[in-house]
């Protein structure tokens, strides 16, 4: 049985400010709170920070958790209110069908593969030459270091994860502007992708020591957040369970859904899209 988590962290405590600013030792107090995980089980996690004052971290485990160690160490063990949520995830599971919609955020580590990378790290140059002659060498991870580029890489994916990004519901341009949806490539006399109801809210650059002395680990990570269309339920939910790109014990990975939220009168947003600072909190969770 598959559980989702919300726990709540105390950003003025010294346990907090070392799991807030290193994605190993948080992902070592987040397996601390699951017994028992077999080969094969998946653990995946999120630190939603937008907020400084109220960082919260949002875990998708295969059993029942157990959160005290964190809240104890890095929450307010003695004050009141839900310290640690954890819900059932069957409901949302069962809410997985053709056609309908959330409103999403993710976390993720858009990377590509290549085996020429035009500027190989020493772990990298070190690989190839330890390769024989004729030896295939497994392809290398190049990180999307800009927004276009991480935008691209989640936009051109989304068919394989089982939803689409739907075009933005926007008010058409003011007389004299020309958008992009409407822009023609002069070029090749086509007009170019709408925009759609994605955008990134958040963009970081990881990097720390494995064991604090061990091999350093540098990564980084880009946060989506907007409306999606589920178009083929087994992927999805094998996605939701699984998590999406690489990256997933350090944070990356977990996609989270809510109710898409009801814009009310004379809103100039796209419909569906998040207020800046907001996050979308997983269906079966009270919003924050």
């Amino acid at each position: 049985m598959t559980f989702l988590s919300r726990i709540r962290i105390n950003p003025l405590r010294a346990e907090s400010r070392r799991l807030l600013s290193n994605p190993r030792a948080m992902h070592g107090a987040v397996m601390g709170g699951v017994p028992d995980v077999v080969d094969g089980d998946r653990v995946l996690w999120r630190l939603d920070a937008d907020d400084s004052h109220r960082p919260f971290v949002y875990v998708l485990t295969p059993g029942k958790p157990d959160w005290t160690h964190v809240v104890e160490r890095a929450g307010w063990p003695d004050a009141d209110g839900d310290h640690a949520l954890v819900r059932d995830y069957a409901p949302l599971l069962a809410q997985v069908s053709a056609g309908r919609e959330f409103a999403f955020r993710l976390t993720a580590n858009p990377v590509q593969t290549t085996r020429t990378p035009l500027a190989p790290t020493p772990a990298q140059v070190k690989r190839r030459e330890a390769a024989g002659p004729g030896e295939r060498i497994r392809g290398f991870r190049h990180a999307h270091r800009t927004a276009a580029t991480q935008l691209e890489w989640f936009l051109t994916r989304t068919g394989k994860w089982g939803f689409e990004v739907p075009a933005a519901r926007t008010e058409p341009a003011a007389p004299g502007l020309v958008t992009d949806a409407a822009a023609v490539d002069q070029g090749q006399g086509r007009r170019p992708e709408p925009a759609r109801e994605v955008r990134i809210t958040g963009r970081s650059r990881h990097s720390f020591a494995k064991g604090g002395r061990g091999p350093h680990v540098v990564f980084h990570s880009a946060t989506f957040e907007g409306r999606l269309k589920v178009v083929d339920p087994a992927a999805f939910a094998t996605r939701l369970l699984r998590g999406i790109g690489p990256s997933k014990a350090y944070g990356c990975g977990l996609l989270t859904l809510a109710p898409l939220p009801k814009p009310g009168p004379g809103r100039g947003r796209a419909a569906g899209a998040v207020t800046p600072g907001s996050s979308p909190s997983p269906s079966g969770t009270p919003p924050r």
